[in-house]
């Protein structure tokens, strides 16, 4: 192979043919959440930023420049091509456990809030669990696009995937992130169902890893308080269950219609994470069960333009991470409407699209624009 074409087939993967038009109904629906993430972000964040740094748009002028690098890298991510992904893929899950390692690193990683789960270099910090999470899908992805026939046997096709995942959920409980981890486990539990591993081995894998799980929780008092206060939460509105009661109280305020925009209550200091957490609360209260309604539909559509995208792309390797994009999307999604609602335990999960936060709102659209790059070629 002369070095002209070397050269060559290194560029081509950042030059995806124009087989048709990126999905604009999956597009439509991500402008429109960080749309609505810009607008409650300013409203929530401008009391909590002027009361602790003494300026109202700290928070806001941040989420801005967030959103502005995140859609440079979904303009980017939206033109690479599967092929590139499918190379790179075990080198990218590599550099995610070095940054994982490096968060635990005394002098290296920085605490905030009691976890430690970010690096810092001067003012820029990045979160590697939040891509981890995206190294996980690609590496499942090309190791069972690879090894399919593998997947029948227990110790020759499941245990490496559980042994590399469990090792990244691992360091992301030390952090601790249990939410994270345990993403990571139904991320690893879904694309091996979607692979065609054997029923029995998933079971047993459930067992497995429900168990870990209540291990986890035992092992560290906080987390069992947490359990009890999701359980009793009104025994626990001065202490543990104080966020989630007042998001609650968020719910109920807003009724139907909402309080108003820029109007709600709770976000004065009564909801301490109303700008990342809980800023689902805030869009109850003041949009109320309208704008509740559509955010959730507007979800949907991504849950399902994904979903198409996995279902018709003709390489294995693409449907898979197409599969496995839209879980992660939809996982967190999850996640963090049912802590705020009361329906699980309470952890700091991010809303996609809408929570302050750099890293999560980055990797998330990292996440979309890899999924636009694959609906190319689906038509």
């Amino acid at each position: 192979m002369t070095s002209g074409s070397a050269f060559s087939r290194w560029r081509s993967p950042f030059i995806m043919p124009r087989l048709t038009r990126p999905d604009l109904w999956l597009l439509t629906a991500v402008v429109a959440l960080v749309g609505l993430g810009i607008v409650m972000v300013f409203n929530v964040s401008y009391f909590r930023g002027q009361a602790l740094y003494g300026d109202s748009y700290v928070f806001f002028r941040k989420h801005l420049v967030a959103v502005g690098m995140g859609f440079v890298v979904l303009a980017v991510a939206s033109r690479i091509r599967p092929e590139l992904l499918e190379a790179w893929a075990t080198v990218a899950l590599a550099a995610s456990l070095v940054a994982l390692l490096l968060v635990i690193v005394p002098g290296v990683g920085v605490e905030r809030g009691g976890a430690q789960r970010w690096i810092c270099v001067g003012s820029f910090c990045i979160q590697p669990s939040e891509f981890v999470k995206i190294s996980v899908v690609l590496y499942l992805a090309r190791w069972i696009s690879r090894h399919r026939d593998r997947l029948q046997e227990f110790l020759a096709g499941v245990v490496p995937l559980l042994l590399t995942v469990g090792l990244c959920a691992l360091l992301v409980v030390i952090q601790p992130d249990l939410g994270t981890a345990a993403i990571l486990g139904f991320l690893l539990l879904a694309m091996l169902f979607v692979g065609g591993a054997r029923p029995a081995h998933l079971l047993g894998l459930s067992v497995f890893s429900a168990a870990l799980l209540g291990l986890a929780i035992w092992m560290a008092p906080y987390r069992v308080q947490r359990i009890l206060a999701f359980l009793h939460p009104w025994e626990h509105c001065q202490d543990t269950a104080f966020q989630l009661c007042q998001s609650l109280i968020a719910f109920g305020s807003g009724g139907i219609s909402g309080v108003g925009l820029g109007q709600s209550r709770q976000k004065m200091f009564y909801l301490p994470e109303a700008h990342t957490d809980f800023i689902f609360s805030v869009v109850g209260e003041e949009l109320g069960l309208l704008g509740v309604v559509v955010v959730l539909a507007l979800f949907g559509v991504i849950a399902a333009r994904g979903l198409r995208v996995a279902s018709r792309h003709p390489d294995p390797f693409s449907s898979l991470l197409a599969f496995g994009l839209t879980l992660v999307i939809v996982l967190s999604a999850v996640v963090n409407v049912g802590v705020v609602l009361g329906v699980l335990p309470t952890k700091g999960l991010a809303l996609p699209f809408l929570s302050y936060g750099g890293s999560a709102l980055t990797g998330a659209l990292f996440e979309v624009g890899l999924l636009a790059a694959l609906s190319r070629m689906t038509g």
